[in-house]
């Protein structure tokens, strides 16, 4: 897998360098009518997705063992769900978590009231819907199918295996192949775009703080080669060391950032919010999961399809990545643990996230109206920096905010080039020091090649390649649901008729033992302990019909 996939990646690189705004409006075009388009597909798919999260973790199947029977995890539970959140969500809650919720504020829904009240609990109901349960849900069918396969059938580190309960040896071949190219692919390019979208973040914040002036693509290039180097250095020290330290890092500055801004800001109104936010969005998860817009026209289906289906596009691009990382850090849990963690608790760090931070960002908005420009237009970038500026100690927490923003983006890209070295290598577990390096470096010089190419506009290419590249990548996921269901009821079928045969054997051994020892203590005469056949049954008839029958039928029954 790793030419084929080098050389897929090289072409579409250079396509976007060279191609510059007219490949980003083709590629733009084609994303609209391929996956904008699909509406009707994506939406029910990916919540269907969160059924299935659901019935697994909480069906018979829940204490099925992500490994050997008796195997104890890995990590403790504080560093598994820390590297859980920084590999799934992190660094888009920090890009996303004053910018979603003021976009969709400020530019709602069609069929969303004006009033203030209106907008602000659409806001974050909808936000809530594209970074809560479902999400995660697209990366557990992912991660759950990997780690069964992995950890429990003893399977390389692939995407292929997860499929070998529908098609065999055929995972060996030519589909495997095509299932781990498309897999490096859409994670090299996902992370890249991120990478190079996190860098223009950092930019601005250095802006705000008025470090660098205006940061254009070659101040932009050195960040994203010491992100990368320092993503080097971490991917090579490994899993128990660089990833695990710097995912726990990470967790604390957030925690510390989190706190900060709500025991500086509106505190009570905030923790009055949260609650209300997550009852509003339960209230209209239904309705939220399958809505397509198509009431509304043209408009409706336009904006469920920029914002809701590019979102499920998008994860599921990177569903590759995390799923594989979550899994290869899981080993050792149950189903039930595995989804429980993956789907619950990243979910209510992440809405609470988004309450405290996007709805500061609203309030703000709402009280002088300085988070958006004159045009009401958000600026993604900046948006978080707008609000720890409107807060005490504005300077150190923004430098705070952006040391949490490199340290999350060299936990992506480690976590990535691990992971995609482990797909490129045929699954190895722990693949050779000199790929890693390869991938993370491979990773950062894309990066680099798009942020300086059309002004941006080679981002925007491989950011939509990636979701284009997911629509293929939905059908393997399809296949992952119905593979894991067939895997872990043949095992618990297996596992019953096991238990059944146990018993039975127990139940025999118990009834031998229990005759041994009567007969060893004279409670059991051999000569009356047959089936009624033979010398014994024929003096027993004799003696019951020479002398009195009574007694003798009843000493007789007593013996027996």
């Amino acid at each position: 897998m790793f030419w084929p996939s080098v050389a897929i990646i090289g072409v579409f690189v250079i396509w976007a360098m060279l191609g510059g705004e007219g490949a980003a409006d083709n590629i733009l075009s084609f994303r609209a009518e391929v996956v904008d388009n699909l509406s009707w597909y994506y939406v029910p798919l990916v919540s269907l997705f969160v059924v299935f999260a659901l019935f697994m973790g909480f069906s018979k199947y829940g204490k099925i063992k992500l490994g050997k029977d008796g195997q104890k995890p890995d990590f403790g539970l504080g560093s598994w769900l820390a590297m859980l959140f920084a590999a799934g969500m992190g660094i888009g809650l920090v890009f996303w978590g004053v910018a979603e919720p003021l976009s969709f504020y400020m530019g709602p829904k069609p069929g969303v009231g004006e009033g203030e009240a209106e907008r602000a609990e659409f806001a974050m109901s909808q936000t809530f819907l594209h970074w809560g349960f479902h999400p995660w849900a697209i990366y557990i069918v992912v991660g759950l199918a990997i780690a069964y396969a992995v950890h429990r059938k003893g399977r390389p580190v692939s995407i292929r295996w997860t499929l070998e309960p529908l098609f065999g040896d055929r995972v060996r071949g030519r589909l495997g192949d095509a299932i781990d190219v498309i897999a490096v692919v859409g994670t090299v390019f996902g992370v890249a775009t991120s990478l190079g979208f996190g860098v223009q973040q950092i930019g601005a914040g250095l802006d705000h703080l008025g470090i660098i002036e205006n940061p254009g693509s070659v101040t932009l290039s050195i960040l994203v080669i010491v992100i990368t180097l320092i993503a080097t250095l971490s991917v090579v020290s490994g899993l128990d060391k660089g990833i695990k330290i710097l995912s726990n890092t990470n967790g604390i500055i957030a925690a510390a950032i989190l706190l900060f801004v709500l025991v500086a800001g509106s505190t009570t109104a905030l923790l009055t919010d949260f609650f209300q936010n997550i009852g509003v969005y339960l209230q209209n998860f239904a309705g939220l999961s399958f809505d397509t817009g198509s009431w509304h026209g043209d408009e409706g289906t336009s904006w469920v399809g920029g914002w809701t289906v590019f979102y499920w596009g998008w994860w599921m691009s990177w569903a590759p990545f995390v799923g594989i990382f979550i899994a290869r850090i899981s080993r050792g849990r149950t189903v039930r643990e595995f989804i429980v963690g993956a789907l619950l608790v990243p979910t209510t760090l992440s809405f609470f996230w988004f309450s405290v931070i996007g709805g500061s960002g609203i309030r703000e908005q709402q009280a002088t109206g300085s988070m958006v420009g004159e045009d009401g237009s958000v600026d993604s970038t900046g948006a978080l920096f707008a609000l720890l500026d409107s807060l005490p100690g504005a300077t150190l927490v923004i430098g705070v905010a952006i040391l949490l923003i490199v340290f999350f983006f060299v936990t992506s890209s480690d976590s990535a080039s691990y992971v995609v070295d482990m797909l490129a290598s045929g699954g190895d577990p722990n693949p050779p020091t000199w790929s890693r390096v390869f991938w993370a470096v491979t990773q950062g010089l894309v990066a680099i090649a798009l942020l300086t190419a059309g002004s941006g506009a080679g981002l925007t290419i491989l950011q939509n390649v990636a979701v284009v590249i997911a629509l293929p990548f939905s059908f393997v996921m399809i296949a992952m649901c119905l593979a894991t269901l067939k895997s872990l009821r043949d095992e618990h079928v297996a596992r019953q008729e096991a238990q059944a045969e146990e018993a039975e054997e127990a139940l025999i051994e118990s009834a031998v033992a229990a005759m041994t020892e009567a007969q060893e203590n004279g409670e059991l005469d051999p000569a009356t302990s047959g089936t009624g056949s033979g010398s014994g049954a024929a003096g027993v008839g004799d003696k019951a019909d020479k002398d009195t029958p009574g007694d003798d039928l009843l000493d007789t029954s007593a013996k027996a």
